[in-house]
């Protein structure tokens, strides 16, 4: 099918789960936060599956042709994975500057990271059973997780970044053998710290898809838009993914109007094209997301295009999220009827 939709991994959680106000509030937690739930711990999970079902039915009644769990079960999109590996002091936090410069608490890494055990897999499986559709799952990208830690015990970020890598291959293998159709790697902090990036990152993200054969993507952002307002017209570390294993790149155009001649670079990738703007509330009209989609093809073949919005869609009320998918949908049909398949 040309022009596939998606989610790019967040969807809405609902009031009565997680307290939404608290969760805007602040900065993506990287400690886990949870005083964010509103629902008693010994319900939690269920709560968290009656959500999860929500989201799959909503992502399903909206058109979406790959689904994702909606990551209802995390605080945010990282620290549910960066909080369960071994060699990191959550008692005892550090603090590390987030990509707006606000210092955070933070992991703090006292030994040697490595993954004790699957962190997703089972929410893969709950995502596998509930739908027919494709399913896609993400996970935090090793370089991302290092940004977001305080390291007292590796001589060099390198070292750390690899051994994060070796815990991020370890689960993408378990996820793909539970029936995973695509997993996301999420890297937005190769944007906002290219040089180290480009030093290491890569590096350590081409070890964490060593081997790997089923479908990967590799998300890489501006930022949430409900807290990180401004945007640069252009990424700062984007042609280098070239080099990446990954066989889908997903890239935000619509909030920052991305000068789409960058996705020249990525010949030879499929790309999520992001055509929603998650700072506007209003819901897109079918011409606006067809534009969109339509500035990016003379730099990327049609076939290789998947419709996304930006970024994770959490932030929104729900009603408006489900209002700008059923829209993209819409305007891959129109996609499709224009330029065939």
């Amino acid at each position: 099918m040309l022009f596939p939709t998606t989610i790019v991994g967040s969807f809405p959680q609902p009031d009565w789960l997680i307290d939404r106000e608290k969760l805007a509030g602040r900065f993506p937690p990287r400690t886990r936060a949870r005083e964010l739930w509103r629902v008693p711990k010994q319900y939690l999970e269920q709560a968290q599956d009656d959500a999860t079902l929500i989201a799959i039915r909503a992502q399903e009644e909206a058109g979406l042709d790959i689904v994702s769990d909606g990551e209802i079960r995390r605080e945010s999109y990282s620290n549910r994975f960066a909080t369960a590996l071994e060699g990191v002091d959550l008692d005892n936090p550090g603090t590390a500057l987030d990509r707006s410069g606000h210092p955070n608490p933070v992991p703090r890494i006292v030994g040697k990271i490595r993954r004790k055990h699957a962190v997703e897999v089972d929410d893969l499986k709950f995502l596998r059973a509930n739908t027919t559709r494709m399913v896609k799952i993400t996970v935090p990208g090793p370089f991302t997780m290092l940004q977001q830690a305080q390291n007292d015990f590796y001589k060099s970020e390198e070292d750390a970044a690899m051994d994060y890598a070796e815990a991020v291959n370890a689960e993408i293998r378990d996820l793909f053998a539970a029936g995973a159709d695509v997993v996301q790697i999420d890297e937005p902090y190769m944007q906002a710290r290219p040089e180290k990036a480009r030093q290491y990152g890569l590096a350590a993200l081409n070890r964490a898809l060593e081997g790997i054969t089923g479908t990967t993507a590799v998300h890489i952002c501006f930022g949430y838009a409900a807290i990180i307002h401004a945007r640069p017209s252009g990424y700062s570390f984007l042609p280098e993914l070239a080099q990446c294993s990954c066989k889908q790149v997903s890239i935000e155009t619509a909030q920052s109007h991305l000068d789409c001649s960058a996705l020249q670079a990525l010949d030879g990738k499929r790309v999520m094209v992001g055509c929603i703007d998650l700072s506007d509330p209003a819901v897109e009209t079918v011409d606006t997301i067809v534009q969109r989609i339509e500035r990016a093809l003379p730099y990327v073949k049609a076939e290789n295009v998947i419709l996304a919005p930006d970024c994770g869609m959490k932030y929104l009320p729900r009603e408006t999220a489900i209002g700008k998918l059923r829209a993209m949908v819409e305007a891959a049909k129109v996609l499709r009827a224009k330029h065939g398949g």
